[in-house]
């Protein structure tokens, strides 16, 4: 992708760079209170506010339209500060516009869909104006990816990311579990991709807040979209995961800003030392594995002769109770090592099936 460095975009540029407002724009007085409130911290880059709200149930609190685009940029020229709001169509765009609404996010629940994706490149092909895109409710990087390429395609070059976590049946923590592997491999491919935290929407609780931003930091994300509130209890929309502009310049100043760049001699020189001793154990590992394998295959030709079946359960709950020994033991984490065991185990019991499958439907 074609990305403009945000330094370039962003003049408040700072690490990390601090979106937030209120999750919905209310009342012309609640927006540029806590506006004003909140750029007295001096921490904050973009100011945000939720102007039509995709709810999942119907008669619940859809934001307050147009209006709230006055509110919030009256609040920006108030305070000095550039103003973002979430955009899911065309005609959200136009309006944005016109108002003179200077950056755009979109939410995760337009990202899972390429048309309406689509929809919002078309309509900003030739236009300037900064986008972030927050990842799909659901765990897909490709959706992720194919989302900020749309908008590259249609000459969005002020492209950034930002994770929000995602949703999920299971029962956690978290209001949308953080699967931290899935920013840091869209880090990976797109290093030049500035890639925000949305901590409010991970954690769901005022309360979690903190220490995600700081997880969000540690990680090398360039900033946060927190989510601030004069009278959080009172909001009209995610209430719990609000905090008032004093607590969150409580927290911006709390937060630890560590340097990526190596700047020690020393230091450096002992990073290098350790990680190559990583990267002899990894030869290992692998070496190990590839021999792990090459047994397996071993066991599928005879379950093959024999007619035994692939799966054995029995077999397969001893390994799982004596690797969780064997982890205690090492003092390696359980879940750490059952998620190894299962993808191990998934791989062999693939390679089985492909030797079952050897010679099966060949014509003689």
């Amino acid at each position: 992708m074609d990305i403009d460095p945000i330094k370039e975009w962003l003049p408040q540029l700072s690490k990390p760079v601090v979106i937030s407002g209120p999750c919905s724009a209310e009342s012309r007085e609640q927006v540029l209170e806590t506006c004003k409130r909140i750029s007295e911290s001096g921490r904050v880059s973009i100011l945000r506010a939720g102007i039509w709200k995709p709810r999942t149930r119907p008669n619940s609190f859809e934001g307050v339209g147009e209006i709230g685009l006055e509110w919030l940029k009256e609040a920006s020229d108030l305070t000095g500060l550039p103003c973002i709001i979430e955009v899911a169509n065309e005609q959200h765009i136009r309006s944005a516009v016109k108002m003179g609404i200077d950056m755009f996010w979109i939410g995760a629940r337009t990202t899972v869909n390429p048309f309406s994706v689509q929809e919002i490149a078309d309509a900003l092909e030739g236009t300037d104006i900064p986008v972030f895109v927050k990842n799909p409710i659901n765990p897909d990087l490709q959706l992720w990816i194919g989302a900020l390429e749309r908008l590259n395609n249609a000459g969005v070059k002020k492209l950034a990311a930002i994770h929000r976590g995602f949703s999920g049946f299971e029962k956690s923590l978290y209001r949308n579990v953080p699967k931290w592997d899935f920013p840091i491999e869209l880090k990976r491919q797109f290093p030049e991709l500035p890639i925000l935290c949305d901590p409010s929407h991970i954690g769901g609780s005022r309360d979690l807040i903190s220490i995600i931003s700081q997880k969000a930091l540690d990680l090398d994300m360039d900033g946060l979209m927190i989510e601030c509130h004069i009278s959080p209890d009172k909001a009209l929309s995610d209430a719990s995961q609000q905090i008032t502009p004093d607590r969150l310049k409580e927290l911006l100043e709390g937060l630890v800003v560590r340097d990526k760049d190596i700047k020690d001699a020393a230091l450096r020189s002992k990073l290098e030392k350790l990680r190559l001793e990583i990267d002899v154990i990894d030869q290992e590992i692998l070496e190990k594995l590839a021999s792990r394998f090459n047994v397996i295959k071993d066991i599928g030709e005879e379950k093959k002769v024999n007619g035994i079946t692939i799966l054995q359960v029995e077999r397969w709950n001893q390994i799982l109770a004596t690797r969780k020994d064997l982890a205690d033991k090492l003092g390696l984490s359980e879940e750490f090592v059952s998620r190894l065991l299962q993808i191990i185990h998934k791989e062999s019991i693939g390679n089985q099936i492909k030797i079952m499958n050897e010679n099966t439907n060949s014509v003689t």
